[in-house]
């Protein structure tokens, strides 16, 4: 089966790494799958028109309802989609979007929720489609490059200082938009990094938003204790967050947070904003913490620098929820499964 595959593929985000995941659960079953980027599209009959080329494609599958699912409203063959996170929590609140979101769940095959919780966001806020929308997990799998330098990467960051290993880096795993609020926690944790300058926050994820992007860089330059670092390859992001002290989370709304999953199985304590989508997968004080203000934050960070057995037990499992619920053989066998209904 040939299968035309849409999402948004803005370099080193979680959105890409799913869809390049996806893919490769749908082709080791021995189905072509053409990945592409949403954004290279402006309207539903040139992906329709593209469908249709010879040799045609028999099947799409896209990732958001909105952002890449409207884009399939023309073609003629059958579609799967996944949501996004922020399609249910956010776009729907749009009406003209929510409007085009209802269309395209009521034309897909099947719709695929990475948590419970989504899925009932789903059936609350659109046409209830409920028969039609599975929930599965994001599967998870870390690898750390050998040629990786901590002492380095934290130079190249701006952080200097002689006593490398003593510093507790708080590291902010999130591609530059709104809904990733990363300015969050910046003045607080500046304030506390000013009374112990062990404590720095480093910042590192793609440039998305251009508008943003300029704000945070200004900020980050006049803020002490806050940097900015330039993305990395996914081994080499992971090779950091595992040198890291704690993984945060700051964003506004999450779908699930492929970053948290990813430092729950480096070994590494996370700290993520008290949201829907970031409850469903942190438990407090049993996979990581949680916090709902930036007050919070520091309090909760203080907790993990004095309880080794606070920290202990979130690593520990945080590293068995990973391995027992987000494993890439149920995944694959998810997503195999449902193209089949496509054929």
């Amino acid at each position: 089966m040939k299968l035309l595959f849409l999402a948004c593929l803005s370099p080193q985000t979680g959105n890409h790494t799913t869809a390049e995941r996806i893919r490769s659960h749908i082709e080791s079953a021995g189905h072509t799958c053409e990945l592409r980027d949403a954004a290279e599209f402006q309207s539903p009959a040139e992906v329709a028109g593209l469908v249709s080329r010879n040799p045609p494609f028999e099947g799409a599958l896209a990732i958001h309802l909105f952002r890449a699912g409207r884009l399939l409203l023309g073609v003629q063959v059958p579609f799967g989609i996944i949501f996004g996170g922020t399609d249910i929590n956010e776009d729907v609140k749009v009406e003209q979007k929510r409007v085009v979101m209802e269309q395209v769940l009521l034309k897909a095959r099947f719709a695929v929720a990475f948590t419970d919780k989504l899925k009932e966001e789903a059936e609350l806020c659109l046409l209830s489609q409920s028969r039609k929308i599975y929930v599965q997990p994001q599967g998870i799998h870390t690898e750390v490059t050998e040629k990786f330098c901590w002492a380095e990467f934290l130079k190249s960051s701006g952080v200097s200082s002689e006593y490398v290993d003593e510093l507790r880096v708080f590291l902010l795993v999130c591609g530059l938009r709104r809904v990733k609020d990363p300015l969050y926690l910046v003045e607080v944790f500046s304030e506390w990094h000013c009374k112990d300058s062990q404590n720095v926050l480093v910042i590192i994820g793609p440039k998305i938003d251009p508008v943003l992007t300029v704000e945070v860089e200004a900020v980050v330059q006049r803020t002490a204790g806050v940097y900015l670092a330039q993305e990395r390859s996914q081994q080499e992001l992971h090779a950091a967050m595992k040198r890291c002290f704690a993984v945060l989370n700051c964003s506004v709304s999450e779908g699930m947070s492929a970053a948290i999953l990813e430092a729950m199985d480096l070994g590494v304590p996370v700290l993520a904003r008290d949201i829907p989508g970031n409850a469903a997968i942190v438990q407090h004080e049993f996979t990581g913490l949680l916090y709902s203000s930036p007050q919070e934050f520091v309090r909760q960070s203080q907790r993990l620098l004095s309880d080794h057995e606070l920290r202990e037990r979130v690593v520990r499992n945080g590293k068995l929820y990973v391995e027992e619920h987000h494993g890439l053989k149920q995944e694959r066998e998810t997503y195999q499964r449902l193209v089949d209904t496509l054929l």
